[in-house]
């Protein structure tokens, strides 16, 4: 963004070094800023690139250097902060000897491939000014696979660690990181391939679904070209048609040689809101629809609310939700009308409650008895929810035990506030009772689900609302608007960084409050503000 108003590299170079340390190193070198840039000095060259062109896809390079000595002082920098994390160029540097481009390349390669090293460069993507050139940095610096270890997982029958090599002739393993909807609203599933290959045609086992899947078809895919492929190999990335069961993250992997790899994390949803099509006839079409976006979308949720029965989706902000919303509209051609956001909740308890769970029942068939007592006592915020068992009574089998976990879990789907999931509980089965002839495993995983309940309103509810991570890019003499503004959103601000004429204000502020921020921040700025947001943890409301 170095074309933009208020763009300064030297100041975002600081901003890395303070929040993600010093192993960031330019080997870019600005020419020119916001309406002047017009190009960069590759510092490890030390040869101009401008693109006064037509065509961003060739630049000019030269060796005249707008400013020699500025270029040769910084270039000096990258080689001192390189000699850091390379023996070979450190050798060089204390001898006072010259670091060529080749060696310095080498070595720039070596420490980013280490993690000791991150190579920064600039442009403008707007008009695609200097993203050749970040590709071919692409190829110089970061890893092949062949460059990094083997990758590791584990054999899902006896959970002993495995490895596979970005090898053809080893095993097929690939991970399905991203689901698609084609041209034609068929499912495309794209998947890197680790090691061994993939051929048209080939069964191949989704070890997180417990299923085995045909690959119909594959491609090479280049923005929205694409090209049919016989085979794809150990290191490539591919679409690939055919696969009905596949979501984000699932292993795919040879069916005699099973493996299980790391699954990609998710956030959960924090907003909500109602979503029905204008005509009642099409809204069987519009579940179909939303269960292919949220295939798509693993931060995407699509339920039904139990008491109205409207149907609400849930995703990650306003934005996000608004965007599927218009996707719905424009690749579907299905109109629909949503509700305002809502946003989502969670419960949580502050001290420990006992209880009894009974579940009594007398049917024409059987007697059902279940009696059990149960503690709940709070865990740390993002502990999550664990289950033990402490009750020593002689009946209570493994089966027995399992039954009333499951019940114990579902007591604390629905809290005793508002009905909200209930979160970092830690959940403990004391006792159990037993009567003959009565006793029924059933009725026991009631009993737990109950007793949960029961527990729960004696333990000090309390309700958790989503707590988001702002940060607002504001002029400095709309600074004191813009904190008067979060105050007033119940906002809390940590930090203010100066960047020249303009100020970084980051604040943790509920995400409740936060509904028609935007709005707010143009009219408080003359529209020279900008704000971003993620969520960051839960907090009592």
């Amino acid at each position: 963004k170095m074309d933009r108003v208020g763009a300064d590299f030297e100041a975002s170079v600081r901003s890395m070094h303070t929040l993600l340390g010093k192993h960031c190193a330019p080997i870019h070198l600005p020419i020119g800023v916001e309406g002047t840039f017009r190009g960069a000095v590759d510092l490890v060259t030390l040869r101009a690139i401008t693109w006064d062109g037509e065509d961003p896809a060739t630049p000019i390079v030269s060796d005249v250097l707008p400013d020699p000595d500025g270029a040769e002082l910084a270039r000096g920098e990258l080689v001192e902060r390189v000699a850091d994390v390379d023996d070979q160029v450190a050798e060089l540097y204390l001898e006072g000897q010259p670091v060529d481009a080749v060696t310095l390349k080498a070595a720039i390669r070596r420490a980013t491939i280490a993690g000791k090293l991150v190579p920064v460069l600039c442009g403008s993507a707007l008009k695609n000014n200097g993203i050749p050139t970040l590709l071919d940095a692409v190829v110089d610096y970061l890893p092949a696979p062949s460059d990094l270890p083997d990758t590791v997982g584990h054999v899902p029958a006896t959970g002993a660690p495995a490895t596979r090599p970005p090898d053809d002739k080893a095993p097929l393993c690939a991970l399905a990181y991203k689901v698609q909807l084609s041209e034609d609203a068929r499912k495309m599933v794209f998947v890197r391939i680790y090691s061994g290959t993939l051929e048209v045609g080939a069964d191949v086992l989704n070890t997180t679904r417990g299923k085995t899947e045909r690959a119909a078809r594959l491609f090479l895919v280049h923005a929205n070209q694409r090209a049919r492929l016989d085979k794809a190999h150990a290191g490539q990335i591919v679409a690939v048609m055919g696969l009905k069961d596949a979501a984000t993250g699932d292993t795919l992997c040879d069916p005699k040689h099973p493996i299980l790899m790391e699954r990609i994390g998710a956030y959960e949803p924090v907003i909500s809101q109602k979503i029905e099509p204008e005509t009642l006839r099409d809204r069987d079409k519009l579940i179909e629809v939303l269960g292919k976006l949220a295939e798509e979308d693993p931060t995407f949720r699509v339920t039904e609310d139990k008491e109205t029965g409207d149907t609400l989706i849930s995703g990650m902000g306003e934005l996000h939700l608004d965007v599927l919303a218009d996707r719905v509209k424009r690749e579907f051609n299905l109109p629909v009308r949503v509700g305002r956001p809502q946003v989502v909740f969670m419960e949580a308890i502050n001290g420990e409650g006992t209880a009894v769970g009974e579940f009594e029942r007398e049917q024409e068939q059987a007697r059902l008895f279940g009696r059990v007592t149960v503690k709940v006592a709070p865990r740390e915020r993002g502990a999550g929810t664990t289950w033990r068992c402490d009750a020593t009574d002689a009946f209570l089998d493994q089966k027995l035990k399992d039954l009333i976990r499951e019940g114990m879990l579902e007591g604390v789907k629905a809290g005793p506030l508002q009905g909200f999931p209930v979160e970092d509980v830690e959940l403990v089965l004391l006792s159990a009772e037993w009567r003959d002839g009565w006793s029924n495993p059933i009725a026991y995983r009631i009993a737990g689900s109950i007793a949960v309940r029961n527990a729960l309103k004696e333990a000090s509810p309390c309700l958790l609302e989503p707590i988001m991570a702002c940060e607002v890019n504001v002029p400095d003499e709309f600074l004191g608007d813009v904190i008067g503004s979060l105050n007033a959103r119940r906002g809390r601000v940590d930090d203010i960084e100066d960047r020249g004429p303009r100020k970084i204000v980051r604040a943790h502020v509920p995400l409740q409050r936060m509904f028609g921020y935007s709005t707010e921040l143009r009219s408080v700025t003359q529209g020279r503000g900008q704000y971003a947001m993620h969520f960051a943890h839960y907090d009592q409301a």
